[in-house]
């Protein structure tokens, strides 16, 4: 069983961060600044809380997704996650853009990592820094490639089809993925927020996470222009993750 930091960690990263790319035509644009928070849950125990925050900055999309874990756990587990993209936006507000930069400071137990990666669309590398291993290498991208972190937020900003799966190559400080995202089904659920209109999605990650491993995830978004992720969930080795919505700066006035 994966340790528990590493659940708080990969619920709201590793399943946010799934995203996919579809040719842009028709995208509608989410109002920035925006702020979504979390409460991560395993197997019905709270274990965390996480916050994605999103800002438009000149030119350039400032995206920031922290976690930490809960009080209980903190006292012999101690998670405090800060992941940071930074974009050269598009043609605002339809385009959220490409990455230039992403960086990793994780936390997690008496794990560490802190990463930095570099994205030059002229000669389609990026350069990776382990800031802890005093390490660097550079690696070969493509013209869609995007971070774990901004690839979801270029997601949900194209029109969703069901029974269509999507595909992005996603870096993630290590490799270079393709992605695919199946989109499932349209879906009313509900949560503590209230009503809502979903489309469910189900990203097939490749990457090396307990989520790629062990089970299907799956991802509630608002069936409306801004995509809201009200609810995530997968299963572990042994009992499953749930994110849920709890609050945030969104459009309270239309849950349903």
């Amino acid at each position: 069983m994966n340790k528990p930091g590493s659940i708080v960690f990969l619920a709201i990263v590793s399943v946010l961060c799934a995203g996919l790319v579809a040719t842009p035509r028709g995208a509608s644009a989410f109002p920035m600044p925006e702020r979504l928070e979390f409460e991560i849950s395993y197997t019905g125990i709270p274990a965390g809380r996480a916050v994605q925050e999103v800002s438009l900055e000149g030119n350039e999309v400032h995206i920031v997704s922290t976690a930490k874990s809960a009080d209980w756990l903190r006292v012999f587990f101690p998670v405090e996650d800060r992941i940071e993209s930074v974009l050269v936006s598009g043609a605002p507000p339809l385009y959220i853009g490409v990455p230039r930069l992403y960086r990793e400071r994780i936390r997690e137990g008496w794990t560490r990592f802190q990463k930095d990666a570099v994205f030059d669309r002229q000669k389609l590398e990026v350069r990776t820094r382990d800031l802890l291993k005093n390490s660097e290498t550079t690696r070969s991208i493509t013209r869609r490639t995007y971070d774990t972190l901004s690839s979801f937020f270029y997601f949900r900003s194209i029109p969703l089809q069901v029974g269509t799966s999507y595909f992005i190559d996603i870096f993630d400080c290590k490799k270079l993925w393709n992605t695919e995202v199946q989109v499932l089904r349209r879906e009313v659920i509900e949560t503590p927020l209230g009503r809502f209109r979903t489309v469910v999605i189900k990203p097939l990650l490749k990457s090396e996470g307990i989520f790629a491993r062990t089970g299907d995830m799956y991802i509630w978004l608002t069936d409306d222009d801004r995509r809201i992720p009200v609810l995530m969930k997968s299963k572990v080795k042994i009992g499953s993750i749930t994110a849920t919505l709890v609050g945030g700066n969104y459009w309270p006035n239309k849950k349903q």
